[in-house]
């Protein structure tokens, strides 16, 4: 159910169709038309108060009820408050900041992070509908104000996450036997490439049959991105994530820069601008490639350069 507002506004004062026309817009509302502008039915009575506003300088306005005549409909007005693009907006704020870091002193650093975490509660107040985004953006605020807090303020203790995210010590990760499901797609790739980049540089890596149910880990190896594997999807991260999160990574900028792709890729969420380049380089290196050994050895090479390329998302 939705309220929606019909409204005609007064030709004047301008200051008044100013006033109504930014409150609107600072309300999420969808606009069907030209006139008529829509909100969650719980928010009725702050349509009703601009109603008001609006009859007492001399325009027309009311406020309904509106049913969706069905499914389709239901979905198509959701559609008008999807908030995807605001929250990619938000996270290039957010990466240019991470990626700008280390030039910054405190204070301005501080500074700008209330400036990210202010206009991520902002765009949160209305999404009335929130979903993977929403969650991936607060993951990421917390990531940035984790590397902030690291510089700043070393020897301080730092807050694990409430996910379920053991963390790990690299060492004890080496020359191992590396298991997942066979014919790798973005997410196995790219846990792949950050196995043998960060974690275990003598990986060897070994393919199960996906088909099989349940995939069955074989004895001794370290299993990936599948049902009861030691490393699979927590909560709303993608397996890169969860294992650059269990060995420290999830703060290195530029490791930040590729999750937000693969996290896309695998998922949906946030999207990003390399994710459709990743995607077809990717796709045309899988169907060169008929060995997943060659195939992990050429997506590393892909992997390695969306990490060394410089800047922000952008």
């Amino acid at each position: 159910m939705w309220a929606i507002l019909i409204v005609t506004l007064p030709t004047q004062p301008n200051a008044v169709r100013l006033r109504i026309w930014r409150a609107l817009k600072a309300l999420g509302c969808a606009a069907l038309r030209d006139g008529a502008y829509l909100l969650p039915d719980t928010h009725a009575s702050v349509l009703e108060s601009l109603a008001a506003e609006v009859r007492e300088h001399g325009g027309t306005a009311s406020v309904m009820t509106l049913s969706p005549r069905d499914e389709a409909q239901r979905v198509e007005v959701l559609a008008q408050f999807d908030r995807t693009d605001a929250y990619a907006q938000w996270r290039e704020t957010a990466t240019a900041l991470q990626l700008e870091l280390e030039g910054l002193a405190e204070t301005e650093a501080r500074r700008r992070l209330r400036g990210v975490a202010d206009a991520l509660q902002v765009l949160r107040g209305i999404d009335y509908y929130p979903g993977q985004a929403a969650e991936q953006a607060e993951s990421e605020l917390l990531a940035l104000r984790r590397t902030l807090d690291a510089r700043f303020s070393k020897g301080e203790p730092q807050p694990r996450p409430n996910d379920g995210i053991e963390r790990l010590d690299r060492a004890r990760f080496q020359g191992k036997r590396w298991a997942t499901r066979a014919r790798p797609w973005v997410d196995r790739l790219a846990c792949a490439w950050l196995v043998r980049r960060f974690i275990d540089p003598a990986a060897e890596f070994v393919w199960l049959d996906g088909g099989r149910t349940p995939v069955r880990t074989p004895r001794g190896a370290i299993g990936f991105d599948y049902d009861g594997a030691r490393f699979t999807h927590v909560g709303t991260r993608v397996t890169f994530e969860v294992m650059a999160a269990s060995f420290g990574l999830e703060s290195d900028p530029r490791l930040q820069r590729v999750a937000g792709a693969v996290h896309y890729l695998d998922v949906g969420g946030i999207p990003v601008p390399e994710a459709a380049g990743l995607e077809a380089v990717l796709g045309g290196l899988r169907e060169v490639h008929a060995k997943d050994d060659k195939l992990i050895a050429a997506a590393a090479a892909v992997f390695d350069a969306l990490y060394a390329a410089p800047g922000a998302s952008s």
